[in-house]
Parts: C-alpha cells; sequence; structure tokens
C-alpha cells in the first residue's frame, strides 16, 4: 500500500489530542482493523484471486456442512440478499459451491461448498490464519492475552450501550 493509500485509511490520523481519549482510542482500534483487514483483502485477491466477501461465504458454508439456505448466508454474513446471490453466482460458475433446492420450502435454495469448494477453501484459511498470526507477531503473548481481555471487555460495554437504543 502507497504511503498516500495508508495515511488515507489510517483513521487514527483524524483525531487530535483535544479530542475525548475515548474518540482517540476507538479512532486507534479502527486504524487497526482496517490494517489488518486491507492487508487480508490483498493477501486474498494477490495469493488466490478471492475476495473476502467470497472468503467469507465459504468460511460460512465451511461451518455448516449441511448448507445454508441464501437467507441465512445473507443474515450472517450481514448483507442483502442481493450481495449474497451475486457472490453465490460468481463461486457456482467456479464449482465451488452449488445450489440445491430446499427440500422444506420450493422457494429457498441451499448453497454448500463442493468438494473442490472445499479443498480451496481449507488452503485459503490456513493461509489467513498465517497472515493473522503474523500480523500479531509483534506483540508478545501477555499483551495478546492482554489485549484479549480488554476487547472482550470493551465488546461488553459497548453492547450493554448499544442494545439501550
Amino acid at each position: 500500500m502507497s504511503k498516500k493509500s495508508a495515511a488515507a485509511t489510517d483513521t487514527e490520523t483524524r483525531a487530535t489530542s483535544d479530542h475525548a481519549p475515548d474518540l482517540r482510542l476507538w479512532l486507534r482500534t479502527l486504524a487497526c482493523t482496517n490494517l489488518i483487514e486491507n492487508h487480508i483483502r490483498s493477501r486474498l485477491r494477490s495469493d488466490f484471486g478471492i475476495t473476502l466477501p467470497r472468503f467469507d461465504l465459504m468460511a460460512q458454508l465451511e461451518r455448516s456442512p449441511q448448507g445454508l439456505k441464501m437467507g441465512e448466508l445473507s443474515k450472517r454474513m450481514m448483507v442483502t440478499g442481493g450481495n449474497v446471490t451475486g457472490i453465490t453466482d460468481q463461486l457456482v460458475a467456479e464449482k465451488l459451491v452449488v445450489r440445491e433446492d430446499s427440500p422444506n420450502d420450493r422457494r429457498a435454495y441451499i448453497v454448500k461448498l463442493t468438494p473442490e469448494g472445499r479443498r480451496s477453501f481449507r488452503k485459503m484459511a490456513e493461509a489467513h490464519e498465517t497472515w493473522v498470526v503474523d500480523l500479531f507477531a509483534g506483540m508478545d503473548d501477555k499483551q495478546r492475552s492482554q489485549l484479549y481481555d480488554l476487547l472482550a471487555a470493551l465488546k461488553s460495554s459497548a453492547s450493554k450501550v448499544a442494545g439501550k437504543k
């Protein structure tokens, strides 16, 4: 990534010391998320010729060998049904997934990984795990454990506040 595009995606640069510490912390967290996600997107594209949404759809299917309805995929991936249809169409064309009629609902389809899709996903998932481990390699075990615990506390706090709407 060029310096210009790295700066453009570094949300932390939006904050100054005049901003609330919580806002600066949020922007640093977002900057880290963006760095990690952009690296993974780039590696998936360069190493496997696949997009992150396609990888994510295959990951959902890997966890559900019996297959999933299109609506369930949409819900799990938090995208529209149209997005899931487009991604599924691409993966069907590449013979990585199949779309079958639902035995319980004539209006619905079940999407499943093909054997080739399962093999392809396994290779991608192994590489993905290595990339993530590499991205966290600059932290020791204690730091990773502390960060994990701190993020759990943040998730709990944010969930409570967000649930109040």
